[in-house]
């Protein structure tokens, strides 16, 4: 499905391509996919030289599912004093929180193909190996008061621009957690899933950072929300919005 789209991003860049062959859920349960996409980037990080490449220039990326583990490897990498740092990031309409699944765009476009908001859940639900209650996920259940206090300073829809919120947008009603919920949902708060979920001294490291969102996507403001984890920490980032754009445009 992507060989014809990075043979164009080789070409019309004039770079050298790695598209990694990560194995898939649910025959190969979380976090293997992030094991093997960090496994390929410290691999390439080492050799660049052999591939005629600088060290110093290598981006990596990644959409959808792909830009969650292109997010998650950039953070593990923050933290590597043995390799070349990255020189950026390329985060296209990626998944990156499971905090609110009622944020404007979630509720805008919950039945836009191709990623309806069901199938967003029950998708990540696949990946993580759980079997929860959609319905206790959507009202938020699955988010203790202590990770709900936490997280509100980064996920939140007051940080949404306005001019997204015109399309339609009711603020949801808190609903009490569920402590069984709370602790079946426990890895999909880990950063590896949800890397809007990293602390601020691994953000701050972040390498610049280009974003694509489109408007008709129910992941849209988790790219707006990261953009400004970056922004706020004095990351750059280079934002592109599809106005017209819907998931899988790539």
């Amino acid at each position: 499905a992507y060989e014809r789209t990075c043979r164009y991003f080789c070409r019309k860049t004039n770079s050298v391509v790695v598209c990694v062959g990560y194995r898939l859920a649910p025959e190969h349960p979380f976090p293997a996919q992030f094991e093997d996409c960090l496994t390929a980037a410290i691999h390439f990080l080492r050799t660049a030289h052999d591939h005629g490449v600088d060290p110093s220039r290598i981006v990596i990326c990644g959409d959808s599912s792909g830009g969650t583990l292109t997010a998650a490897v950039a953070q593990a990498l923050v933290k590597r004093r043995d390799l070349p740092k990255l020189r950026a990031q390329i985060l296209i309409y990626p998944f990156l929180q499971c905090v609110d699944l009622n944020l404007p765009s979630y509720q805008q476009n919950e039945r836009v193909p191709i990623l309806l908001k069901e199938r967003t859940i029950v998708l990540g639900l696949k990946y993580v190996n759980k079997d929860l209650c959609l319905e206790e996920l959507f009202k938020g259940c699955h988010v203790s008061e202590d990770r709900r206090l936490k997280y509100q300073k980064w996920v939140s829809p007051d940080y949404i621009p306005y001019e997204f919120k015109t399309r339609g947008y009711k603020p949801s009603p808190t609903y009490p957690p569920s402590e069984q919920t709370c602790e079946v949902a426990e890895p999909m708060f880990d950063p590896v899933f949800s890397p809007l979920l990293a602390e601020d001294s691994v953000i701050a490291q972040l390498p610049e950072t280009f974003i694509l969102t489109c408007e008709f996507d129910v992941l849209r403001d988790d790219g707006l929300l990261y953009k400004k984890r970056l922004e706020d920490h004095g990351i750059k980032v280079t934002w592109c919005h599809l106005q017209e754009g819907f998931h899988g445009t790539v």
